[in-house]
């Protein structure tokens, strides 16, 4: 168990306060007029999604939350809710809610392998390949002399999700996505 002075509590740290889990969304370390500094806070309560501002003190410690990973694969969404399981034990099933999941939700497909953080055996956050092949499942058909956009049109993928492309992608193609960015990278 490491304990972290004020001024260590910085972003994406996980600690623990009151016995929850929190992840450092930011950190503001300053002094007021003749005062000790002080460090303020935002966190992200990991167990119920709900943020809060914090205060740390020069005189403060603050434990580093114990945070594990497993590998799991995607198997289905329903109603807000993202059902996966243990890689190596599909009978060991859990799900995570839309806040858990975020952004990452509009490229999960079925039989993803994500990687899941875990405080206390409770998974609260994945993390997908940077990376990822999805097929387009909508395209609009290329207009000639559409230059105003830059050669670009909106495709829809198998998940759902829009992504910008060339005007060389079809329905059907598969193409590769930067999920950090929600980005087209190129034709697979």
């Amino acid at each position: 168990m490491s304990m972290l002075s004020y001024n260590e509590v910085l972003p994406k740290k996980l600690i623990l306060l009151d016995g929850e889990p929190y992840e450092v969304l930011s950190a503001w370390v300053f002094r007021k007029q003749q005062r000790k500094p002080v460090n303020q806070t935002k966190l992200k309560n990991l167990k119920t999604g709900s943020t809060t501002e914090y205060t740390f003190h020069v005189s403060d410690k603050v434990e580093e939350a114990e945070i594990e990973s497993k590998k799991a694969k995607f198997i289905y969404n329903r109603k807000g809710e993202w059902f996966f399981h243990d890689i190596n034990n599909s009978s060991d099933r859990f799900s995570l809610t839309e806040d858990m999941v975020g952004d990452a939700g509009k490229f999960l497909t079925i039989g993803t392998e994500v990687d899941v953080r875990l405080f206390d055996e409770i998974p609260y956050k994945i993390s997908i390949p940077i990376k990822m092949e999805l097929k387009v499942t909508e395209a609009p058909p290329n207009t000639r002399g559409n230059t105003a956009q830059g050669g670009n049109k909106v495709v829809t993928l198998e998940t759902g999700a829009t992504v910008t492309v060339p005007m060389f992608i079809n329905t059907g193609d598969t193409i590769r996505i930067n999920t950090e960015t929600g980005e087209y990278v190129e034709r697979a």
